[in-house]
């Protein structure tokens, strides 16, 4: 996929400790410099998102997520297209997060299942009427609902900025 761009100030919030500057361990000891406070900080991230993808039960062989400024890089190994989009979509939908350098890879790609679109969630959208656009009917919203879990816990719960998972119509129809 490559890089995937997101809104950063939306999404998921991460307990990383980022806001809490890093303190000399003696008063004696050199403050940290801005590059080693981001640093710290990055890899604070790193550990908040891989725990964040261990709790959504999402799975990916020998993950390492790259942390740099508002960035991140992905790569390890996962089953499915599927896994790899929602992979990337659980990075990207969370806050502080504005682009994902998707370097995933697929261990079982299906050639014959096309590739999912994304959609950026607009203020008065929902699942329904995203359905709607889509599918050309609202009640198959359940849908990019289930295409989007466990990311999504409601379908009523869906925000601005946000962005979801739209399966392809073949995938629909099968």
């Amino acid at each position: 996929m490559g890089l995937i761009d997101f809104i950063k100030n939306v999404g998921h919030k991460l307990d990383h400790g980022s806001h809490e500057q890093a303190k000399p361990a003696a008063p004696q000891a050199q403050q940290p410099n801005a590059q080693q406070v981001q640093e710290l900080n990055d890899k604070k991230r790193e550990a908040a998102l891989t725990n964040l993808v261990n709790q959504m039960g999402l799975k990916a062989q020998n993950l390492v997520l790259d942390v740099q400024g508002d960035r991140v890089i992905a790569k390890g190994t996962v089953n499915s297209q599927e896994d790899k989009e929602k992979l990337v979509l659980l990075l990207g939908n969370t806050e502080g997060i504005a682009h994902v350098d998707d370097q995933l890879t697929v261990s079982n790609p299906q050639p014959q299942a096309p590739q999912a679109q994304f959609y950026d969630v607009q203020p008065g959208d929902s699942l329904s009427k995203i359905a709607k656009h889509f599918y050309g009917d609202a009640n198959k919203y359940n849908l990019i609902f289930e295409a989007n879990r466990p990311m999504l816990s409601d379908p009523d719960k869906i925000y601005p900025g946000q962005k979801l998972r739209i399966p392809a119509q073949a995938a629909v129809h099968a």
